[in-house]
Formats: C-alpha cells, structure tokens, sequence
C-alpha cells in the first residue's frame, strides 16, 4: 500500500478535572425563608460514557472489527493501533462477504466500555464525536462509501444514518445523510477536497427514535476554535431501536462498482472518539 504523508504528535492523556464546591457562607436561620422564592433548576448534563484510549484499550473498544471476513488475505492488517489513534487500511482488491462481490468493508462496530456494549435506545439523545485523517487516496464515489454509519444489530437495519464521501462528476462531496429517510436526504454536505489531509472533527448529536432527530457539524480543523466546514440539522429521522438499539460503526465501507480510478489502495484514521447521553 502507498502511504500518504500523516502527521504524527505525542499521544494525550485525558485529563479528568474537579470543581471545587462553593461554601455556604450565609447561615441557615428557621423560620425566615421568603415566600414564593424558587430555585432555578439546572439543565442535566451529559455524561461521558466512551473515550477509549487507544494505546491502552486497542480494539477492545469496540464490539468487533468487520474486515476479509472469508480469510482471503490473512496476512493483511485491517484495523490497528497507532500512537495515538486508530489506522483502518482498505486494498482495491479486497471484497466483502455480503453483496456477491460487489463491495469492501473494513470496519469497527459498537462501542465498549469496561467491557460492556453501550447502546442507544429510542428517546435517548446522545453526543458522539471524533477526530478523523482522509488522505489524497481516499475518494469520492459514484457509488455508495460510507466512512460512518448506524445499524441495528439483530435484524441487520439499516443504515439509518451514514457519513458518505460522494461523487458529482468532477467534484467530490462530504454528506452526512439521513440515509433510511426516503430518498436519503443530505442533512448537511461540503466540499471534500479541503477537508483532506489533516485533522478534522465531527460531531453527531441524536435523538434515537422512528421519527427522531440528527445534528451533523464539521470543523475543518481539531478543537472547539476549529472553523466549522458544514453543519445542519434535521427533524422526522428515521433511527429507531428495533427493540434492539442503535450501533455506530466506523471505517471504509464502499462499493467496487465505482470508476476504478476512485477505487484505490487506502486508509482512514480516528482518534479521540467521545460518545456522551
């Protein structure tokens, strides 16, 4: 595989801080509490309940990797661990077991913390987000490449929700969709050609449901200061649970039946994934 030039930098370390709690400074005096005073209650906030580490949870992070599952380049490395974040490699040649040949995947699914699946259930709303590398090598199709997607795992739904790199003739496009929705709407699309070859973040928020909600934003960029490359929203998304729940899944997940100029030997990485409820 030709590798593209990637930045590299020294792993980071969460770090976990306290707020110290205010003292009360005015006594508590019975019997002079004012009438009809009200306590503004606070917003909830969300929880973090996945940011795994790659140098220490490696791909038990996840519930499972979806790579050459008929064994046909054992030799391969699919997904891997690299300094500080996760490297998922994909050849022209490889094909999925599904789709009688007309497809590749190399792919993670669920997320895993302390060893137990985190899922998404109708009515919640949840907080995923990443930092992801696209290098020159990774294209815009014509037909489907889905580098994010949500399922669900006991009947195979889906997807539901999808981060495609898309093609229209000579212009390459980023689109977050709505994918179960009739017709598969955008929820927001940009340019892919500036998004490549560095850092950027991406921020889904959901409302799990069968007529839930998705946000998408893009920085073209890693922190809070980042400019934001994209950014919508959308209401009436089909994601429900299935009684089951909804299963995020990260990598390359493309049709072969794209010009073969845009089919090439190529990798994704990710770092810093957070998913919060």
């Amino acid at each position: 595989m030709s590798e593209n030039s990637v930045p590299r930098r020294v792993s980071r370390r969460t770090l976990l801080g306290s707020a110290a709690a205010a003292a009360l400074t005015t006594p508590l005096v019975y019997g002079q509490l004012t009438s009809g005073a009200a306590r503004a209650s606070a917003a909830p906030r969300a929880t973090t309940l996945w940011h795994p580490d790659p140098s220490s949870d490696g791909l038990d992070a996840f519930e499972g990797i979806e790579a050459d599952r008929v064994g046909e380049h054992p030799d391969r490395k699919y997904v891997v661990v690299e300094d500080d974040h996760y490297r998922f490699n994909i050849w022209k040649d490889d094909r999925d077991s599904t789709g009688g040949g007309d497809r590749q995947r190399t792919e993670s699914k669920g997320m895993v913390q302390d060893g137990d699946a985190l899922k998404m259930t109708d009515g919640q709303t949840w907080t995923l987000s990443y930092e992801m590398f696209m290098p020159t090598s990774l294209h815009g199709t014509s037909k489907f490449t889905h580098i994010f997607q949500t399922k669900t795992p006991a009947d195979n739904g889906g997807p539901y929700i999808t981060l495609d790199l898309g093609r229209s003739g000579s212009k390459e496009l980023l689109r977050a969709r709505a994918y179960a929705n009739s017709g598969s709407p955008d929820i927001a699309s940009t340019d892919l050609a500036p998004l490549r070859n560095k850092w950027i973040t991406i921020e889904w928020t959901f409302t799990i449901g069968s007529s839930g909600k998705a946000a998408f934003v893009c920085r073209s960029g890693t922190g809070s200061g980042a400019p934001v490359a994209v950014q919508g929203s959308m209401s009436g998304v089909k994601m429900p649970d299935q009684d089951d729940y909804q299963r995020p899944k990260w990598g390359i997940y493309r049709s072969v039946e794209s010009a073969s100029s845009d089919i090439l030997d190529t990798y994704l990485l990710f770092r810093n994934y957070r998913a919060s409820r």
